[in-house]
């Protein structure tokens, strides 16, 4: 409040002169005729027709031109003295219709689901053996993963060399046989082996059906394993995808084909580019985020799951279409409620500052569409906003804390003074 009060002093000592010597007669009338009113700029409810101190505060009256009938009640008057002391900055709005958004999107890279395999069993048995004990080993697509033993397995065998003995007179039972063996994933090399050696084997292997790094790891030495049960889960990593985060108020700007930039925390000094592909047409309830995936390729293994990234979207928004209109965002103050500028505007030569309330359409970063209340060529304060509005409340003018312009409570309010009270002694 203290700061409020010292910003109100310093704008109306600047508003409206500080001079501590009166001045003279032809100094206070500027035109003959033209009778003046003097005013306190923190209490601008009192009002002489001499110059003098304010009763209530000891300030020095500053003039009003009471007949100046061009002055809008509820602006605020500035000197442009005052505006460069405050480093009051305005511009025009309109002109281009052209803007960038530009969005930034978190994220991390993820495992292309794609290339996310299970690797099961294809025989019932018990693991008698495991050759990949631990997630992040690299395996290759035939290497031997685990050897289970499988009494079904060895049954299956002995009926196979049965079937041999007697396939020349039922040929039909041997092929089946074989079939047998063949829906295990034992292939005809092995049945061959089988029956060179007349002897059934104890132990088969478990084979990677693809290339890849282990990431997870479902059985333990001893463990029985059915038909297609899950041993691994093997994931190819030549290339991931980054999902960014998109929240619900960002889904607008966001479209399959856009392309972004994005940096990768772990990778500092290096920046990537790519395209988001497909964008998650389901929000999740808790984070109330939907995913949008850029593919990109890591063929030398530099980009790992779970990395964070952080990305940018830039869009071309064109507005020439509608009656929008885009400003900084330090033109505007909010309170949650509303949202309102200060137009610029000069009557008789004086510099007025004026409160309008503005309906925001979405952010830009750092400009706002204004979707009413502005219209093009109008002048709105754009740095210095907020001592604009504190000078305003102080003078009793609307503002956006008191949009009906209510006098700011000094404390003096209680005091009953009449007019022989206010005139100069």
């Amino acid at each position: 409040m203290v700061g409020i009060l010292f910003v109100g002093v310093l704008l109306g000592w600047l508003v409206f002169g500080g001079n501590d010597a009166p001045k003279s007669e032809n100094e206070h009338n500027h035109v003959e005729g033209t009778e003046t009113i003097w005013t306190c700029s923190m209490h601008p409810q009192i009002q002489m027709k001499e110059p003098g101190q304010c009763p209530l505060c000891g300030m020095d009256l500053i003039p009003l031109e009471s007949n100046d009938s061009a002055i809008d009640p509820n602006a605020l008057q500035m000197t442009e003295d005052a505006m460069k002391l405050a480093n009051i900055q305005t511009m025009v709005v309109g002109g281009s219709k052209k803007t960038n958004k530009k969005l930034t999107l978190n994220g991390k890279v993820q495992i292309d689901e794609r290339k996310l395999y299970t690797q099961s069993s294809h025989i019932p048995g018990r693991i008698e053996k495991l050759n990949i004990n631990f997630t992040g080993e690299k395996v290759n697509r035939g290497q031997t993963l685990a050897m289970v033993y499988s009494p079904d397995l060895v049954t299956a065998q002995e009926e196979l060399l049965q079937a041999y003995r007697i396939k020349e007179t039922q040929p039909e039972l041997f092929e089946a046989a074989k079939q047998k063996l063949n829906n295990w994933k034992i292939g005809e090399g092995t049945i061959n082996k089988i029956i060179s050696t007349n002897k059934p084997i104890q132990q088969f292997p478990i084979t990677a059906d693809v290339s890849g790094i282990i990431t997870a790891k479902k059985v333990d030495l001893g463990d029985y394993v059915s038909q297609g049960m899950p041993i691994y889960e093997i994931a190819d990593l030549s290339s991931l995808w980054v999902l960014f985060d998109v929240y619900e108020s960002d889904m607008p700007w966001v479209k399959v084909g856009d392309k972004i930039n994005y940096t990768i925390q772990s990778l500092p000094g290096e920046s990537f580019e790519g395209v988001i592909t497909f964008i998650d047409p389901l929000i999740n309830p808790e984070t109330r985020v939907a995913s949008a995936r850029v593919e990109v390729k890591n063929p030398e293994n530099k980009l790992k799951p779970e990395m964070f990234v952080s990305g940018v979207v830039s869009r071309n928004v064109n507005t020439s279409a509608s009656k929008d209109i885009v400003i900084p965002k330090s033109a505007v103050m909010w309170t949650g409620e509303r949202s309102v500028v200060y137009i610029k505007s000069i009557v008789s030569n004086k510099v007025n500052f004026k409160f309008r309330e503005v309906t925001l359409g979405a952010s830009l970063g750092d400009a706002y569409i204004i979707k009413e209340g502005l219209s093009e060529g109008e002048d709105i304060v754009v740095n210095g906003t907020f001592t604009v509005d504190a000078a305003s409340q102080l003078a009793g003018k609307p503002s956006m804390m008191n949009p009906e312009g209510e006098k700011e409570v000094t404390g003096h309010e209680g005091m009953d003074m009449g007019e022989d009270d206010m005139k100069r002694p």
